[in-house]
């Protein structure tokens, strides 16, 4: 069932700006939209609007400077961002600070439209900042694909997070490139980043090498081994 509310629009782009307002309009949304930050930005200090769709570039400020003043003075009210720029580094940029969904230009008018259906549907919780210590500059991923998006907003929704992921794909496609962007740019980047190549091992010594070993364990175990695993 979708739920109507008053819907925030900011892109300094008319065509967009025309194309959001009919979309939503026309599924019984409140739209009000504007082409500047500055005005953006009085709406939702003054009360207004249950959610915010924004681009990134406006011509008098950039949206993620803006965000965290948006969730500090409305922790609530969830903000879609949309971009041009489609890399992985904007999408992990919405996701530090604070934004519901990251949508990258162009998009999907019936994926939008879900977004905003479901953020709407939501209870209203605060997005926490999990930004830490300063993140490594360079960019692991590269790509302006749908395919690339997709594992962009996956990654940067599971980087808020301490879930177990199992990553899965024919070889060569980037597996581990992929674990290590999640490692490095996540929550996880304090601990050690550990590549095991299991075809590589024999399997009657996949645990020990794992999990180490004591001397004499086995036939051959001369020493002791910590294993990759061990605290």
């Amino acid at each position: 069932m979708s739920v109507r509310g008053n819907i925030l629009v900011a892109d300094d782009d008319a065509a967009i700006r025309t194309v959001l307002n009919q979309a939503l309009s026309r599924v019984g949304h409140e739209v009000r939209v504007t082409s500047n930050a500055s005005t953006l930005w009085r709406w939702v200090a003054a009360g207004e609007g249950d959610l915010v769709i924004t681009d990134v570039v406006m011509p008098d400020e950039n949206a993620f400077d803006m965000l965290p003043r948006i969730k500090k003075a409305r922790p609530e009210l969830p903000v879609i961002v949309m971009s041009a720029q489609n890399t992985f580094m904007t999408a992990i940029r919405a996701s530090e600070t604070g934004a519901y969904e990251y949508l990258p230009k162009p998009f999907d008018l019936t994926e939008l439209l879900n977004i905003v259906n479901r953020a709407l549907s939501e209870p209203k919780r605060p997005k926490l900042d999990a930004r830490g210590e300063d993140q490594p500059e360079t960019m692991p991923l590269v790509g302006r694909s749908a395919a690339m998006q997709d594992i962009y907003r996956m990654l940067a929704r599971m980087m808020q997070t301490d879930l177990t992921v199992m990553i899965s794909g024919e070889s060569g496609t980037g597996k581990e490139l992929v674990a290590r962007a999640l490692h490095e740019y996540g929550r996880r980047r304090g601990g050690p980043f550990v590549a095991i190549n299991m075809a590589a091992i024999p399997r009657d010594l996949i645990e020990s090498e794992l999990f180490g070993h004591e001397k004499g364990a086995f036939t051959g175990a001369q020493n002791r081994s910590s294993g990759r695993f061990e605290p």
